[in-house]
């Protein structure tokens, strides 16, 4: 039985619309990933936006939950119901519905659609909520309807706002698999496992708590598909599942040892923390060291902390990519799509952290010298949070020796780290936009877009905010604010192409231009009043030309990038600007000069046949057969804009561009880069900015040319090159005729030199001194203008060259270290070189006493 699709149709037979799964992540600056079913539809829940038409909706969202405050990832693996990624099946009413039907569909859809026993399940409600208690007994005993109090049935979207009691289901795993004391209703034992819960959002909360009743109550409830799945199938673990084993037992295959459920925490870490990794790179988040993309880290790297527990010396988890697809993949057809370029950012963050991990095992070692009885815990804790060890494998390589750790200063540095991040899990650091916009919506809906068409358009104001986004009539003159036009030339920030600037002729200059709930809004600084209600001429600024070349010519170089490096080619990111464009795109290594080369070449080969764009408007399936290419995350209904340049390239694209390729003028590579591992950038400018770039390089050329004196750069290059090293050859020869013979001492048998050398390399002076003596203690001491050069160098003596320079640098207002053969410091004190001197040859004379 496919359970996610029996609950669709299910709800869509109440009349409810399938909604799709939103991405990962969402359209909110609060949260880091889509962490619940309801998340997409926050803002009809606050009452920012409109209820749609339909107000009843159904959907399974994919959801991550690691880190902040649903944060699951520690107990993954050591459980059987915690995962870091996870769908969740949901059905939700926008003031329509209320609990007599919620619960009423919640019985019918696990009693007759999957036919849990009956037997088998339980209810909670809330202690206080005689109404759900009611409407629960039409179906159910009432000895297996338990009440609890706020901390188990009672959801706030937050300290203020939408609120009410829940009820949740639950399905009794039975007791001769579960008998613990915490086995029970109520209890934390995993008898008795919640499967559903169902959110009666009743009252609206203050800032002092108190609960006034909502004129329309809402539905949210939350099913994981996980739990149901297992359940379905006879299985007491989620990870005994179908969704799980297949991937487990490729683990099993990889690593040539069974997997027994008891031990077998690592195979069911990896097993869910692929899924996590796969899902996030697919939807275009990428490894790095902040953000989503440093918990995207964590997570592989966690996973491959636990192969490397399991025996696994290179990189594996790679070749688990299509073992989740094949679970997956018929409902979230992307996955293929990106399998490739997925599996090589996978494979190299992988090898790269299998050398953190042999770096981590040599810090281990070198802790071991300096270790009797117990090793050190800050080391541990470096180990664990620097190197990505995890305290069992550490404990293991100590139990190896017979020692111990100290685990309290483990702790509480364990404490420190998650007091520090539980600070900083606040959310995707973006600023939270709320303003008055459902009104907006409500009274006007969305505003017309002509932008394609026309640079200059007149429309009337419709509403006015402030820089609050809260609703006014008028923005006085030197205000600024945010205009609502029924009609709007100004393209909305979107698919990486900057918003409009321009002016709202004798009225405003309009800065930006950006989408809120797809609403039009552009930001004005008024330079005379502003009312609701005035039509004005609004202009498009001439700026607008160069973005189109920038937004035209990246289209070209994706489809180039895509012929000359491969199919893996996928769009990591962009920007197009009016100085430059950026493209981020999936790619295992740094391109050669020859590939730019040819790149570059391609696409201005495009540029210069003068392609005709040709933009048409078609349903999203046709559009996906004629090739186009379209991007995760972006937003396209039935009916999709498609942007073509004949043969060279065909998109998704609701953004606006040249009408003809060769307006683009040129396009010039300035930088290539990496963004993360498997993602690569590349940095162009095309129009007036390639021509300024131009002129740029030719003044480089000619101040080049200025300073090597010959028009031919290359030819002055190598005639300086040359004179340096005749200065170098003819330097040599001075320093050889000046050398200094230096007097050498002997102090038991140990040659010993404390002197000035006033010219050459004081290092190469003491190599030449270890090459003459075969025991020596030596210290050189150079001048260079008001700084004092020292080096030190030990061979076959009882004595430490670091130690020895610790020793006088000191003397000399400096300092310095090194290694017991060599070592070298600075001093700033000239006076006292004489001091320096003396202190030296007393204190290695001490030592070889």
């Amino acid at each position: 039985m496919d359970i996610r699709e029996e609950f669709l149709k299910f709800f869509e037979s109440k009349n409810h619309e399938r909604i799709a799964s939103a991405p990962l992540v969402p359209d909110d600056a609060t949260l880091l990933f889509n962490n619940a079913g309801m998340v997409p539809f926050k803002s009809i829940f606050t009452g920012e936006i409109p209820t749609p038409a339909n107000p009843r909706a159904t959907s399974c969202q994919t959801c991550i939950r690691a880190g902040g405050k649903h944060n699951d990832l520690e107990n993954v693996g050591h459980t059987a119901r915690h995962h870091t990624f996870f769908e969740m099946l949901g059905n939700f009413s926008f003031g329509d519905y209320f609990k007599e039907e919620a619960i009423a569909y919640a019985w019918e859809f696990i009693t007759e659609v999957i036919k849990l026993p009956v037997d088998k399940l339980w209810v909670t409600v809330h202690e206080s909520d005689d109404e759900a208690e009611e409407l629960w007994q039409k179906h159910v005993s009432k000895d297996r309807i338990m009440r609890f109090g706020d901390a188990d049935n009672f959801w706030s979207m937050g300290d203020t706002g939408a609120c009410g009691p829940c009820s949740e289901i639950f399905y009794d795993q039975g007791e001769e698999n579960f008998n613990g004391p915490e086995d029970k209703m109520g209890g934390e034992g995993d008898r008795f496992l919640e499967i559903w819960n169902l959110v009666f959002m009743q009252y609206e909360k203050n800032a002092k708590g108190e609960m006034t009743p909502l004129p329309k109550p809402s539905i949210d409830t939350g099913m994981g598909l996980e739990r149901v799945v297992a359940i379905k199938e006879g299985k007491t673990s989620n990870y005994d599942s179908s969704l799980f084993m297949p991937i487990i037992l490729s683990v099993e295959k990889l690593i040539g040892k069974e997997y027994e459920y008891a031990s077998g925490a690592s195979y069911r870490v990896i097993a869910d923390h692929i899924r996590t990794a796969l899902f996030l790179l697919a939807q275009g988040i990428n490894f790095s060291n902040e953000g989503r993309g440093y918990v995207l880290r964590r997570i592989l790297r966690r996973a491959v902390r636990h192969g490397y527990l399991l025996g696994f010396r290179e990189p594996f988890m790679h070749k688990l990519v299509y073992d989740v697809i094949a679970i997956m993949g018929g409902e979230y057809d992307y996955l293929a799509v990106k399998s490739a370029a997925v599996k090589e950012q996978i494979e190299l963050e992988e090898a790269r952290f299998f050398k953190t991990i042999e770096s981590g095992i040599e810090l281990f070692n070198e802790e071991l010298k300096n270790t009797k009885e117990t090793f050190s815990g800050e080391v541990a804790f470096k180990l664990y949070d620097t190197f990505g060890f995890p305290l069992d494998l550490t404990e293991d390589m100590l139990k190896e020796k017979n020692l111990k750790l100290d685990s309290a200063k483990f702790e509480e540095l364990m404490t420190e780290q998650r007091t520090r991040a539980k600070a900083a899990w606040k959310g995707s650091g973006d600023d939270a936009v709320h303003g008055d916009f459902k009104e907006l919506l409500e009274k006007f809906g969305e505003n017309t877009f002509v932008g394609y068409e026309f640079l200059e358009h007149s429309g009337e104001v419709l509403a006015l905010l402030d820089e609050n986004f809260k609703h006014v009539d008028v923005l006085k003159e030197n205000s600024k604010g945010w205009v609502l036009l029924d009609i709007t030339p100004f393209y909305a920030e979107s698919g990486g192409q900057t918003g409009d600037i321009g002016e709202l002729k004798g009225y405003a200059k309009v800065e930006d231009t950006r989408k809120f709930f797809d609403l039009n809004l552009s930001q004005i600084s008024v330079s005379g009043e502003i009312k609701v209600g005035d039509v004005v001429d609004s202009i498009v600024d001439i700026s607008r030309n160069e973005i189109i070349k920038h937004h035209s010519a990246t289209h070209l170089l994706h489809a180039v990038l895509y012929d000359v490096l491969g199919d893996h080619i996928s769009q990591a990111g962009s920007l197009v600007d009016t100085d430059k464009l950026r493209f981020d795109f999936s790619h295992p290594k740094a391109l050669t000069e020859a590939e730019l080369a040819e790149i570059e070449t391609r696409v201005n080969n495009d540029v210069l046949r003068a392609i005709d764009t040709k933009t048409e408007v078609m349903g999203i399936e046709d559009a996906k057969e004629s090739g186009a290419k379209a991007q995760f995350g972006e937003k396209y209904g039935d009916e999709v804009r498609v942007v073509s340049f004949a043969d060279a390239s065909v998109e998704f694209c609701g953004g606006v561009h040249v009408s003809n390729s060769a307006q683009i003028g040129s396009f010039i590579i300035t930088k290539e880069s990496g963004v993360s591992a498997g993602v690569r950038r590349i940095e162009a400018v095309c129009g007036n900015a390639a021509y300024k770039h131009f002129t740029e390089q030719r003044r480089l050329i000619k101040e080049a040319q200025t300073e090597v004196k010959n028009l031919d750069i290359l030819a002055g290059i190598n005639r300086m090159k040359s004179n340096i090293k005749e200065l170098k050859d003819e330097l040599v020869e001075a320093q050889n005729s000046a050398k200094v013979e230096i007097t050498t001492n002997e102090i038991n048998g140990v040659s010993v030199v404390v002197e000035e050398l006033t010219s050459g390399d004081i290092k190469e002076a003491i190599d030449e001194l270890k090459n003459k003596n075969e025991k020596l203690c030596a210290m050189l001491f150079q001048v260079k203008g008001d700084k004092i050069l020292i080096a030190a160098g030990v061979k076959n003596a009882e004595a430490k060259a670091g130690d020895w320079i610790k020793k006088i640098a000191p003397i000399l207002g400096g300092g310095g270290g090194g290694r017991p053969d060599f070592a070298q410091a600075g001093g700033k004190d000239v006076s006292k070189l004489a001091e320096a001197k003396e202190e030296a040859l007393k204190f290695i004379t001490e030592v070889l006493s």
